[in-house]
């Protein structure tokens, strides 16, 4: 038997080891278009690779994902985030789970995890053909004719692992051979305002924010940095993922409503400031920051509010510390436009689940097809979370894609 993997990510890589350590028999190829295989592995987490999330409940693991929240928690029982960590440290990875509970090798380094598959690779004897894009694919006689630039090859079985397509032509080849697909549009991307002054404040981080899209449900919490071009951090980022397809319909012109305080109430602020002025009201109010924010961030806010930096704490009248208050916890910024990670790009959509069977990874219209990876309706925010999707959905396919 031979099984095609057609993409060499982390959900291929995956896939293939699974394949090829269930079915030693089979020849598992699997085809890259690039030079490289792992490449999104290579440069995801700032290059040191966020492999899973310390969430080992699995039902609370699959409320991280916009998109595939219902089929993963099934597809959990399978593999989980205690399957990854025991699978990396069952082959010498040793790995160390941050105060956010996220996962990284304990090198901080990405070049572990690739070596780690590529050394498994070459002891299964599973192969790769680099810089051989797969364009089409058909079916013959029970088998899969795949089609490259010169080439073809003839394979039984197929998992296609390509990743996500930023566009929908991409995905018609799939389209073509019956399957539904949703249309893909961003879903991790920071959020840009320009000529806003905020901008000048670049390299801020505030690590307890809680962020609204301004007339919407939608909320993200948690860290918030500041850049040249705008926000960004897990707050902003789990807002993108959670309203990649809102945002889409706005075509990224909305508004972010920012509490500075995280989920500090109006009535607790304005308590917190009474303490102050009594305590320390012969102070400036520019030399005392009593939150957890830079002083460069604090004084932004006070003349935003319109309150020079050598007020003492006790001159502030009730019009001013109505603003101060409105500030920290109500502080209103346009976005105009986005910014996605272009070696991370995340997408919402793509096959669409119904017609995937997520106890096999199987499509329910071609037989002897497969899927893993972000070529499916799943997505999730950021936390390692999109990786352990792929190792999900990879190790399930490829312990089904060799049975009868």
């Amino acid at each position: 038997m031979i099984i095609g993997i057609i993409g060499g990510g982390a959900a291929g890589f995956f896939s293939a080891l699974s394949a090829k350590k269930k079915f030693p028999l089979a020849k598992v190829i699997i085809f890259e278009k690039a030079s490289k295989v792992l490449g999104k592995v290579k440069v995801s987490g700032g290059g040191r690779c966020n492999i899973t999330n310390a969430t080992f409940d699995s039902s609370a693991l699959a409320k991280n994902y916009p998109r595939g929240e219902n089929f993963l928690k099934k597809a959990f029982q399978q593999f989980n985030a205690q399957s990854t960590v025991d699978w990396f440290e069952k082959r010498s990875v040793s790995l160390k789970t941050y105060p956010d509970d996220c996962i990284f090798p304990l090198s901080n380094d990405s070049q572990t995890i690739i070596d780690c598959f590529l050394k498994e690779a070459t002891q299964l004897g599973v192969e790769v053909q680099l810089q051989t894009p797969i364009l089409s694919l058909e079916i013959k006689e029970s088998k899969f004719v795949l089609f490259g630039r010169e080439q073809e090859f003839i394979v039984d079985r197929v998992i296609v692992t390509t990743g996500g397509q930023p566009k929908l032509e991409q995905l018609n080849w799939l389209a073509e051979l019956g399957h539904e697909i949703i249309p893909p549009v961003p879903s991790l991307f920071t959020f840009n305002m320009p000529e806003n002054p905020i901008r000048e404040l670049m390299g801020n981080v505030v690590e307890e924010t809680c962020v609204k899209i301004e007339g919407t449900k939608l909320i993200g919490k948690g860290p918030l940095l500041i850049t040249h071009w705008g926000m960004s951090g897990p707050a902003i980022l789990q807002l993108s993922a959670w309203g990649a397809r809102l945002l889409e319909t706005k075509k990224y012109q909305f508004a972010v409503l920012v509490n500075w305080l995280n989920e500090t109430k109006e009535e607790g602020l304005r308590q917190q400031i009474q303490v102050v002025q009594a305590e320390h009201g012969a102070k400036m109010i520019g030399n005392l920051n009593p939150f957890p924010m830079t002083n460069r961030l604090w004084n932004f806010l006070l003349e935003k509010s319109g309150i020079q930096a050598t007020t003492r704490w006790k001159e502030i009248g009730a019009k001013s510390c109505n603003k101060l208050v409105n500030t920290l916890l109500n502080d209103r910024y346009e976005v105009t436009g986005k910014t996605t990670f272009k070696e991370e790009f995340v997408t919402a959509g793509g096959v669409s689940l119904t017609e995937i069977n997520v106890k096999s990874m199987e499509s329910r219209k071609v037989k002897g097809l497969f899927f893993a990876g972000e070529i499916m309706d799943i997505d999730g925010i950021t936390g390692g979370f999109n990786f352990q999707a792929a190792w999900t959905t990879g190790f399930i396919a490829g312990k089904n894609v060799g049975n009868d």
